[in-house]
């Protein structure tokens, strides 16, 4: 609050008359440090704090008044702060949290606390810290320099007391009177051992299980109570070997550590009604430092009254096999079960097939007597095994009743002989040896082959003669065919036809003759098949795959160009045909039907084929000779057709102003000249000329042919 003299400077040419001036400069000059200009003394104008900043560095200098010369080299000097006690231990890290297990040792290690002085360590005791406990004894010590805690107490019981809350603290200038002090809190946990042992709350337990209890159900629960906590309360239930304990299993439920009592065998009232037998329980987590409290376990007695319940019958087996052959007449029994009423007050028993096992009624049962008998026709190979259930009721109770199962296994009848399985086809080689086994055949029976059945195999008779193939029965249902010559030749014989008969072993024995196919191909020396196509066989020898590839290659492309040179010559001829067809400039029109020959006038009318201007009035007939001789009649010149050239003048115009029209000109053939030809027709159906102007002269020397038609038009002549 008042400013406070730190040191003061002096210059050895300073002479007190006011001719030096003194000037301050560095850390805090004029905001923490001033100086006096004249005496050069300097003084703290605030206060100090040596947490924030421990020293200064300054640097003074005397100046001449006058000449503001320095008179000295600038002088550096240090200014430090001095520490006191103002600043309290603190425990960054608190509050704690530790654990330590129960029944630990006096001066077992819990925690290590530590608290921090801001105050300078290396002057005076302003940071020297000592620890104490304030709040915990005498469960617990802390080492006063090293902040250490520890037990202080043997055994602590976590069962007794779980949680401890101890309050530390930690006080400057060592410890004395006056010095600042700061707290903190530990909360400290017992944690479990497994130091008890199991328990049953009492010696004896009596259950009551009614004798009607399924097999594996649960039939009561017992409880063994052990203080610990978590996997060291884990317990294990036994039952010790004794009475009755092989008809009960016990299992432990890992969430209540119950015992579960099961029923291992059915019980049953009449045979016994009380049961009695020890349990056992123990931990499954032992701590060998407590071995010597006592063995941890514990034992009870288990009591169970069987109680008395109607029942349903009882069959005499568990399951019912029987066995029938195929085709059994119906109505024949083939086997029988049994039920019984194992009450006191025994009721006599019924017996029905469970219609959902047998929908098809293939079995009856008599209702009392329990007899299985055929309802139908079986047959192994349609079904081989029938599975259904029979139930059987009490008559004093229909409701109590109780199902086995039965199965009837369709015994087979040899029907049916064994034939080849695969192949029926094989192959020998040309350079094949004697002895050589070309194929290995297997047989198969659509019957049922019992055990130690077995499959024959032999040439028939009519092939035992021939030298060509053998059979080989080795005698463990298979057979080799084996060759019997040295070589074969594909152009003499190119198949062989192998009957081969195989006969079991069942009665009756029933065989069949199977007729195995045999190519014979060609193959290299190791054997391998290279053909066996028919056609190979008229090729040379020596010819190879690729050449005959190569032959018929050029044999497909000569058929390909001759087949395209007909091709293009009836397209060539088609065109010639069309041409001529669609070229009117003859003014020849034709027609698809035949007319009536010469005499035939009227057939068409040929007026279109005629000039405008010249159209006969009457029509001549040129195959008879006319009464009279008629000159065509000239008339007048007829204007052209206005109809025609208005219409070539209409398509015309449309030509010329279609800009999809082609570049080129396009001719159009009309059936009659126009009138300004020069040249006039060149036809001859508008021709003035009759048949009077014909010479028929030379129809004579045509030849005999025309012989008849030079005299009909020679006598016309004349």
């Amino acid at each position: 609050s008042f400013f406070l003299f730190v040191l003061k400077l002096h210059s050895d040419l300073d002479k007190g008359v006011g001719t030096v001036k003194y000037t301050l400069s560095g850390d805090g000059a004029g905001t923490v440090f001033t100086i006096d200009e004249t005496t050069g003394d300097i003084h703290a104008i605030r206060s100090l704090d040596r947490e924030e900043k421990p020293f200064y560095t300054l640097r003074a200098q005397a100046v001449d008044v006058d000449t503001k010369k320095p008179l000295e080299p600038e002088s550096e000097f240090i200014i430090k702060v001095q520490d006191i006690n103002d600043n309290e231990p603190k425990f960054l890290d608190g509050p704690y949290v530790a654990s330590v297990p129960e029944m630990s040792p006096v001066g077992a290690y819990v925690l290590q606390v530590k608290a921090t002085d801001a105050d300078d360590p290396t002057y005076g005791n302003s940071a020297r810290v000592v620890y104490s406990i304030l709040q915990g004894q005498p469960y617990f010590s802390i080492d006063p320099k090293t902040g250490v805690i520890r037990t202080a107490l043997p055994n602590m019981d976590r069962e007794v007391k779980e949680q401890y809350q101890v309050l530390i603290q930690a006080k400057d200038m060592g410890g004395q009177l006056g010095g600042l002090a700061g707290t903190t809190t530990v909360n400290i946990t017992l944690t479990d051992v497994n130091d008890n042992p199991p328990r049953f709350p009492k010696s004896i337990f009596h259950l009551k299980v009614p004798e009607t209890s399924l097999v594996g159900s649960a039939i009561g629960r017992i409880r063994a109570v052990d203080p610990d906590f978590g996997k060291n309360a884990e317990i294990e239930y036994n039952i010790v070997p004794g009475d009755g304990g092989n008809l009960f299993d016990i299992t432990t439920d890992q969430n209540t550590q119950e015992g579960i009592i099961k029923l291992k065998k059915p019980l049953d009232f009449e045979t016994k009604k009380v049961y009695t037998f020890k349990v056992e329980a123990s931990n499954l987590h032992l701590d060998h430092r407590f071995h010597s409290v006592g063995p941890f376990k514990d034992t009870a007695t288990v009591k169970i009254n069987v109680l008395d319940m109607d029942e349903p019958p009882v069959f005499s087996k568990p399951m019912y096999t029987m066995e029938v052959y195929e085709d059994t007449p119906v109505g024949t029994i083939i086997g029988a079960v049994t039920a019984q009423d194992l009450d006191a007050g025994s009721s006599s028993v019924r017996y029905f097939i469970d219609w959902k096992s047998d929908v098809d009624s293939y079995f009856t049962i008599d209702a009392t007597e329990g007899t299985i008998a055929t309802n139908e026709l079986l047959d192994r190979e349609s079904t081989a095994q029938y599975n259904f259930s029979i139930i059987a009721s009490k008559f004093s109770n229909p409701l109590l009743t109780s199902k086995v199962n039965v199965v009837i296994n369709v015994l087979d009848v040899n029907e049916f002989p064994p034939e080849i399985s695969v192949p029926y086809e094989t192959s020998v080689c040309e350079n094949a040896k004697p002895g050589q086994v070309i194929q290995t055949v297997t047989a198969v029976d659509k019957d049922l082959s019992p055990a130690g059945q077995r499959f024959s195999f032999r040439l028939s008779a009519e092939a035992s003669n021939k030298p060509n193939f053998t059979v080989h029965d080795y005698r463990n249902n298979t057979a080799g065919i084996e060759t019997r010559r040295n070589g074969y030749n594909r152009r003499q014989q190119e198949l062989y036809f192998l009957p081969v008969v195989i006969e079991d072993s069942s009665y009756p024995v029933q065989s069949s003759t199977n007729t195995m196919t045999i190519r014979v191909c060609r193959c290299d020396s190791d054997g391998t098949i290279l053909s066996c196509n028919v056609e190979a066989i008229f090729l040379p020898v020596g010819l190879s795959t690729g050449a005959l590839i190569a032959i018929l290659l050029c044999i497909v492309i000569l058929l390909v160009i001759v087949v395209l040179y007909v091709a293009l010559r009836r397209q060539k001829k088609k065109d010639t045909l069309m041409t001529s067809k669609e070229d009117i400039r003859d003014n020849v029109i034709h027609y698809d039907d035949e007319g009536g020959g010469e005499e035939d006038t009227q057939a068409f009318d040929i007026g279109a084929l005629r000039n405008p201007k010249v159209i006969e009035d009457n029509k001549i007939r040129r195959d008879i000779k006319p009464d009279m001789l008629h000159f065509p009649r000239q008339r007048p010149p007829v204007e052209d057709n206005t109809d025609i050239r208005d219409f070539i003048n209409q398509r015309l115009q449309e030509n010329d102003v279609d800009l999809t029209a082609p570049p080129y000109d396009s001719l159009a053939t009309y059936a009659y000249e126009g009138n300004g030809s020069v040249a006039e027709s060149l036809s001859s159906i508008d021709s003035l000329t009759t048949e009077a102007d014909q010479d028929y002269d030379y129809l004579s020397d045509w030849g005999p042919r025309f012989k008849i038609l030079a005299d009909m038009f020679g006598e016309e002549e004349s």
